[in-house]
């Protein structure tokens, strides 16, 4: 039976939602079950700074392989290499030597960090071989931007599930049992992928090693902002943020989890419905430059604004809660916008290639990002302290974003140089 182009993008889709509920909970897994291990937030970032860098070499091989051989291989290595690394980490013991504790997660974290990014391009790429060719068509890039805002922003509300389900799984059956019910169900939604075509996002002509590295100004420039944007959200979200609300606000597990869950929920939810509220303003037309502009000037000034309530000592749990919901809103418009315009500056034939070396910058920041919340938080002479440095990195990180988005084409001019 020969699948519609709507039919295998489907199985991508619901292939990369379980992948990504799995991804969300180990995350939470691993911070939360070290952390109560005694590792400090240097440590713990330690844990993902594999996961991070592998990604940056996944994306910008993974697009080159997903180019020549098909996206149906990508998402299938992905997937499996998820699981197997599910399953390297149900005999992780506490009775473990914190040397080989690190050593070995590092590596399960690497496999999993190359699973991601192997599974996210495929399905990022995915989009441009449904959507009609919106070529000097603004109603087929406001098609394109639709479709670009429902899986990014389906696949972050999932990814908030998954924090919460991470904690949920860590208090009910522990760190071992949680990684295994997981890699379980992610072997379950690998069975549907078995059916999708194999010439699936493979290009006519087998591309060389060269083309790995985009030869698009908008691509370039674009790549560059993408690199500050994430690093400038993972260097106060991804280690400092859970562990401030457990050391300096008490929470629990349960409570960070579904606390950051219900974040990305709606972090996912604002990107899923990034197009409507834009229609809501009168915006009818396909977001362009002036909009990643416009976004990342807002968000500048936000992580500068948690930074200051904390320093004046407010409320914290108002400062982080308000400044969390405001962050997360503007982020989301700005990301949503970001993933349409890397699609509206390649060409079908391009995409993966593109796609790839796009989400290689985001990679890249990532895992500054990382390595930063650790290295910052830890700097701090308290929690609040260390906060307060990894959210004027933010702001900082985000204005450089901001400046590099200024050399940015016209989406117009930019495919017809990627033509060319």
């Amino acid at each position: 039976m020969r699948l519609s182009a709507l039919q295998q993008y489907g199985i991508v889709t619901t292939n990369y939602w379980a992948f990504t509920l799995t991804d969300g909970a180990l995350r939470m897994l691993v911070i939360f079950h070290f952390h109560s291990l005694g590792y400090t937030t240097l440590e713990i970032a330690f844990l993902f700074l594999f996961y991070e860098f592998f990604g940056v070499i996944t994306n910008l091989y993974g697009g080159w392989i997903g180019a020549r051989y098909g996206l149906r291989l990508t998402l299938w290595v992905g997937t499996l290499l998820q699981i197997g690394a599910l399953l390297m980490l149900i005999p992780v013991s506490s009775g473990w030597s914190k040397l080989l504790s690190v050593i070995y997660v590092m590596v399960a974290q690497a496999i999993s960090g190359i699973a991601k990014d192997l599974n996210k391009m495929s399905a990022k790429s995915a989009i441009k071989t449904v959507v009609p060719d919106s070529s000097g068509d603004d109603g087929g890039n406001n098609q394109l931007f639709k479709w670009v805002a429902i899986l990014t922003g389906s696949k972050n509300a999932l990814k908030g599930v998954g924090f919460f389900l991470g904690g949920l799984l860590l208090t009910s059956f522990g760190f071992n049992k949680a990684v295994e019910f997981m890699a379980i169900g992610l072997g379950v939604s690998f069975l549907l992928t078995l059916i999708l075509p194999g010439d699936i996002g493979k290009m006519k002509s087998k591309p060389i090693f060269k083309d790995l590295f985009s030869k698009s100004q908008g691509i370039n420039v674009l790549s560059f902002a993408r690199f500050f944007l994430f690093g400038a959200r993972d260097v106060w979200f991804v280690v400092a943020l859970p562990v401030f609300l457990e050391t300096y606000l008490n929470w629990n597990f349960s409570e960070i989890g579904a606390f950051l869950g219900l974040w990305v929920i709606g972090y996912g939810f604002i990107q899923a419905f990034a197009p409507s509220l834009r229609n809501l303003w009168g915006k009818k037309t396909s977001p362009g430059v002036s909009s990643v502009q416009f976004w990342s000037a807002v968000l500048t000034a936000i992580p500068a604004l948690i930074a200051i309530a904390l320093w004046r000592q407010s409320n914290p749990e108002i400062a982080i809660t308000v400044g969390l919901i405001l962050f997360g809103f503007i982020f989301a418009m700005n990301s949503s916008i970001h993933s349409y315009m890397v699609l509206a500056y390649t060409d079908k034939e391009n995409v993966s290639l593109n796609v790839g070396f796009y989400y290689m910058a985001n990679a890249a920041g990532r895992l500054i990002g990382t390595l930063l919340s650790g290295v910052l938080f830890m700097l701090g002479t308290n929690a609040s302290i260390g906060m307060q440095l990894c959210l004027w990195c933010s702001s900082l990180f985000v204005f450089i974003s901001l400046l590099t988005s200024l050399r940015l084409p016209p989406v117009s001019s930019a495919i017809a140089i990627e033509k060319a």
